[in-house]
């Protein structure tokens, strides 16, 4: 199980959280770019993500939740990131982005909402590295888990298996011991902030990656 570690808290300043996820040998720091239109919260601006970039080896999970995506991926991309992930109600032209993406040397993600149809993106599987599944509404962290969700992640994972695809599946949004359990068997990554950033960080994460 590879995991992600958010840095979006409204409780630890950046700087210390990335420290604590660092530290607890995260595989990925995952970065949750709003623009507060896509999501009515503003989080982080790209030199933000540029100065907090260099408090860590680690490499960068990016999770655009803004309007227009092309716009940052050329910066991004040269930042020491992995994956690049937009979101798919955001695309006018999601071949359009997943190319710019491909081209910048970036693995590329698609994120969908948990009212979007999983079946909506089945056409761009074969582009894709990563399909993100939001388990709660983008925008907050500290959410609940949306159970819905376990059934769109078998719908996914059917297509990828019957079709032979190589595209693994992330799910980010109420992340903890519990909804952990739920997910651990279906997915290849989990997004996490709340509930590695609360008590030991090191201690999940080892439990986390030591499940599948």
């Amino acid at each position: 199980m590879l995991v992600s570690g958010s840095f979006l808290s409204d409780t630890i300043k950046p700087e210390k959280a990335i420290e604590i996820l660092d530290k607890a040998n995260v595989d990925f720091i995952h970065v949750d770019v709003m623009d507060g239109k896509f999501t009515e919260r503003k989080s982080f601006t790209i030199n933000d993500v540029e100065k907090y970039s260099t408090y860590t080896n680690k490499q960068l999970d990016i999770h655009l939740m803004v309007n227009n995506p092309n716009k940052y991926i050329y910066n991004f991309s040269l930042l020491n990131t992995r994956y690049i992930t937009f979101h798919y109600e955001a695309a006018s032209d999601a071949i359009e982005i997943i190319n710019k993406i491909k081209k910048s040397g970036i693995k590329v993600g698609i994120s969908i909402k948990p009212s979007t149809p999983v079946s909506e993106i089945f056409n761009l599987l074969p582009y894709l590295d990563l399909v993100l599944i939001m388990s709660v509404e983008p925008g907050k962290s500290g959410q609940k888990f949306i159970e819905s969700v376990l059934d769109k992640i078998d719908l996914l994972n059917k297509e990828i298996e019957d079709k032979g695809y190589n595209t693994i599946i992330s799910v980010d949004g109420g992340i903890n011991e519990e909804t952990f359990s739920l997910v651990k068997d279906k997915v290849q990554m989990v997004v996490s902030s709340s509930y590695l950033l609360s008590g030991n960080a090191e201690e999940k994460v080892k439990d986390m990656k030591g499940n599948k």
